[in-house]
């Protein structure tokens, strides 16, 4: 899977109609090489199911289309050498906006808000999506005030029963005098981070994975320290690294919404944001551990009133 596609674990079963399988994300499928899935074949799997992004959905420019291409040349070879036709197959998916028409009063924020010109008005009507234009940024569900409007995946009552449950979780990190973090961060910055990070497989820091900074509600942070946590870090692509570079000034406004909210609630020295790239992978790390230095001393927080 793309890790930029990669759906829920559940929504996985239903695609492959609950078959036995082991997931593996990669940054971008049309890297996978036709000697790597050669040699997957001789270990004894039975089937390989290539989940790739739609052609322009890709965040990598034509690696849907190099893998689709790679696939059809390594389909005749493994062929020759006996395998099933079905051995090889390839899935489209690709995460969009979800859009729930009865609870859209018609306001037009996400048709003014979308960078990708993917929602288009209607003079007698709901707004309408593109899902062809929609990159799944998630800067429509931001701005949406009856949450009419969606991101796949990272719906916002789903995300805040998460942080709830992590919050909880924190209790014997806290008893411990350990700082709890939470981590958001995008999937593009930081691989390695995600796959070994990702939930509370970490010891005091708990990483949650979100599509893209303009669609990180300023409400989950502050709701973070709501639900205990000492400290909240947001790890965000450089703007030269960026997939989905379109309408960035979108999560700077964010940014500087959020910021003054945390002023006023006395957080701000509690919050961060830094920019990392996979080019340079010692920076999570030295940036972590430079942020828990910073928030260990200080001294437990008032209990914050919890927004909605």
């Amino acid at each position: 899977m793309c890790r930029g596609n990669s759906p829920q674990t559940c929504e996985v079963g239903a695609i492959l109609k609950d078959q036995n399988y082991s997931p593996l994300r990669l940054p971008c499928v049309g890297r996978l090489s036709s000697e790597f899935i050669l040699r997957v074949l001789t270990l004894g799997i039975d089937k390989i199911v290539v989940m790739r992004c739609e052609d322009n959905f890709c965040r990598f420019k034509r690696g849907s289309l190099t893998n689709w291409c790679r696939l059809q040349l390594t389909n005749s070879t493994i062929k020759n050498f006996g395998y099933d036709e079905n051995t090889l197959t390839s899935v489209e998916h690709s995460h969009k906006a979800v859009y729930d028409t009865d609870s859209c009063v018609g306001c037009g924020k996400c048709v003014f808000i979308c960078p990708y010109d993917a929602i288009e008005s209607a003079a007698w009507g709901t707004p309408q999506i593109n899902l062809d234009k929609c990159t799944g940024c998630g800067a429509c569900a931001l701005v949406c005030p009856t949450q009419a409007m969606q991101l796949d995946n990272f719906e916002y009552n789903p995300t805040s029963a998460l942080i709830e449950s992590y919050g909880k979780a924190t209790k014997e990190l806290k008893a411990r005098g350990i700082p709890a973090i939470l981590v958001f961060c995008c999937q593009w910055c930081e691989f390695p981070a995600l796959d070994h990070l990702q939930g509370l497989a970490g010891e005091k820091t708990i990483v949650m994975e979100i599509p893209c900074f303009k669609g990180l509600d300023p409400v989950h942070v502050i709701n973070a320290f709501y639900c205990g946590f000492d400290g909240v870090l947001a790890f965000v692509c450089p703007t030269d690294d960026c997939k989905l570079e379109k309408g960035r000034e979108i999560s700077e406004r964010n940014a500087t919404v959020l910021k003054d909210t945390l002023e006023k609630l006395h957080l701000t020295d509690r919050f961060e944001i830094y920019e990392v790239s996979p080019r340079f992978k010692e920076d999570f790390d030295s940036k972590l551990a430079s942020f828990t230095k910073r928030i260990t001393p200080l001294e437990a927080i008032p209990k914050v009133k919890e927004v909605r």
